[in-house]
């Protein structure tokens, strides 16, 4: 598909009314998984859309292009409100969060996948570790809050096990930075890739920043404040790969293109005919912002969209699917390394005052503090070993041990070789 051939209609003729603004919300019993996780990755799709434009407003001296930016991002706060009201109010923050984990594995891993950018895909692959990790210690949480195993959320699809551990993923903030892509000679898909996943962490970051002070109790208030701030790490590593020579009126663009992209790729591998409906109305208002983006751009800096994004023709439509072969893979091969600077290492390899291990010590000096840690010890306690859906063993053998949460792997060296002597 290309959207630029699609016919728009004015932005005003998509603006809704409050009825349209309430939609069915989906049903958790029944609900396929990766349906939930597109609500997810849609409403942060929708959310980046809006605050970007806020952030190009305060920065745009032009009063026309305020203006124009102020009804698409009006028309995008519809949307997204539209999206985030199709999670049904009897999902529980813990169960919403179990989705957004999923997500976060199996979107990161598809993008992975395909990515023809070594240094993008290493990027995904390296952040995929740590939201499997995560997804592991909510889990476990899970359970031993509300009596729910995770595997009925997940459909079987994403394995529950630990990753990475996440004691492991406090790095220096220098750490986080890495070197942007180029939009002159990227590969479109990788254009895209960086948007999306920026934006889907983004989603993750501050879901966690505002449920870590509205959950009802002191260790979940922990766990959320902690993988939050692993999520902020994300955020910074994911959004530094974006260009930054494009000017706003290119980001306007790309995020509209991203946005058509994401809602078409919902509508061809949505499996429920109701929510098919509600993606293709989505794509339908995005094409109208998107030539309304065109058409900003070439009145105000005398550009055509292709020179943004080529001739505009969708690459395949990204699809969210179980990637359990791809994710063991990463593990068994890359479960020791940490960020240096622009790139990635294995813990060995530092030096000894590396900025690694100097912020560890800063912020896990005290492991019976690390909230991440304290979730799975509680629940070894209670229940004798910890909670997990595994298909196989654990790839590394130092974490098949499911009396005891190891805080070694990724964080010392030699942790994996230590572990099975």
């Amino acid at each position: 598909m290309n959207p630029f051939n699609e016919h728009p209609r004015r932005i005003d003729e998509c603006l809704m009314d409050w009825k349209a603004l309430t939609p069915s919300p989906y049903d958790k019993h029944t609900v396929d998984p990766y349906t939930r996780t597109r609500v997810i990755l849609m409403n942060g799709t929708e959310f980046e859309n809006v605050w970007f434009t806020h952030q190009f407003s305060r920065n745009c001296p032009n009063g026309d292009v305020r203006r124009a930016l102020a009804l698409i991002r009006r028309s995008e706060q519809q949307q997204q409100k539209l999206v985030a009201a199709l999670k049904p109010d009897d999902e529980t923050l813990l169960e919403h969060t179990i989705g957004y984990e999923q997500l976060a594995v199996d979107l990161t891993a598809h993008l992975a996948k395909r990515e023809p950018d070594e240094h993008v895909r290493n990027a995904l692959n390296f952040a995929l570790l740590e939201d499997f990790d995560h997804l592991y210690r909510y889990a476990d949480f899970l359970d031993m809050e509300e009596g729910t195993r995770a595997e009925t959320l997940v459909g079987g699809y994403t394995e529950v096990m630990p990753g990475r551990p996440t004691i492991a993923h406090h790095r220096y903030p220098f750490d986080s930075i890495k070197r942007p892509i180029d939009s002159r000679t990227a590969d479109p898909q990788t254009r895209l890739c960086v948007g999306i996943i920026t934006a889907a962490e983004q989603q993750t970051m501050n879901y966690y920043m505002n449920v870590c002070a509205a959950y009802p109790n002191t260790p979940g208030r922990a766990l959320y404040r902690e993988i939050g701030m692993i999520e902020e790490q994300h955020v910074s590593q994911y959004g530094s790969l974006m260009d930054v020579n494009c000017t706003w009126l290119e980001n306007l663009l790309m995020h509209q293109y991203t946005e058509c992209y994401l809602y078409w790729s919902c509508y061809e591998t949505e499996s429920c005919e109701a929510m098919r409906r509600v993606w293709e109305q989505m794509l339908t208002i995005e094409i109208s912002h998107l030539h309304e983006a065109a058409k900003l751009l070439m009145m105000e800096e005398q550009k055509p969209y292709q020179q943004v994004v080529g001739e505009g023709d969708f690459p395949a439509p990204l699809k969210l699917e179980s990637n359990i072969d791809h994710v063991r893979s990463v593990l068994a091969e890359t479960v020791q390394l940490t960020a240096c600077r622009e790139s990635y290492t294995f813990v060995e390899k530092l030096e000894r005052d590396a900025d690694f291990f100097r912020y560890q010590n800063m912020v896990n000096a005290n492991v019976a503090d690390v909230a991440s840690h304290n979730v799975i010890d509680r629940y070894i306690r209670t229940h004798g070993q910890d909670y997990r859906f595994e298909l196989a063993k654990n790839p590394i053998e130092a974490l098949r041990d499911r009396s005891r949460d190891n805080v070694d792997v990724g964080r010392k060296a030699n942790a994996t070789e230590m572990a099975s002597i």
